[in-house]
């Protein structure tokens, strides 16, 4: 896959979208920025176990200083991640994060999402992920693929109603291979 390049991109303002929760709690999804680190670092930390490894596939308690930068240094169109942010007590806090990683045939992206644990189930995935598959569309990517370990039921259901197509991976039974056509901006 295409490494994020170091030259950024202006930030994608026009991808910053509000979401009002059942319970009037208003969640903001924005492109991931630099001076998200923290945030981001102590999202991955307080993930369940479980949530944890369904996102990383590994056991993975910390993210090494290297992977923080990867994930949060990004240039927005080779790599594109878009986190849902809550105020709590006055302070931003990171309750989701979905992103792609362009491949290097250029038309295609791996994504990937996770969901803070007392988060899930209040649509910020359904949102991120439609948020996710537009700046794709925008960036005229033509499919966008994932892998999802087999045992994640809850994942398999929700990318079955995005309208993913499921393949069993041919080189790993623990895991499915999920795709899905993006169509095309039309003029």
């Amino acid at each position: 896959m295409n490494k994020p390049s170091e030259e950024y991109r202006s930030y994608p303002a026009h991808l910053v979208r509000s979401l009002s929760l059942n319970d009037g709690t208003t969640i903001t999804l924005r492109p991931i920025r630099p001076a998200d680190a923290m945030i981001e670092h102590e999202f991955v930390r307080g993930l369940s176990g479980e949530t944890r490894y369904f996102r990383f596939m590994d056991s993975l308690r910390e993210l090494s200083a290297g992977m923080l930068k990867h994930l949060t240094h990004i240039d927005y169109r080779n790599h594109m991640a878009l986190i849902a942010v809550a105020t709590l007590d006055g302070e931003e806090v990171e309750v989701a994060v979905a992103r792609y990683i362009v491949a290097d045939d250029g038309e295609t992206c791996e994504f990937a999402i996770v969901v803070g644990d007392a988060w899930q189930r209040h649509g910020i995935a359904t949102a991120l992920m439609k948020l996710l598959i537009e700046a794709a569309r925008e960036r005229r990517i033509k499919t966008m693929t994932g892998e999802v370990l087999s045992s994640n039921n809850k994942m398999l259901r929700f990318i079955a109603k995005l309208g993913f197509s499921v393949e069993m991976d041919a080189h790993d039974a623990k895991q499915v291979c999920v795709s899905m056509l993006i169509e095309p901006i039309q003029q």
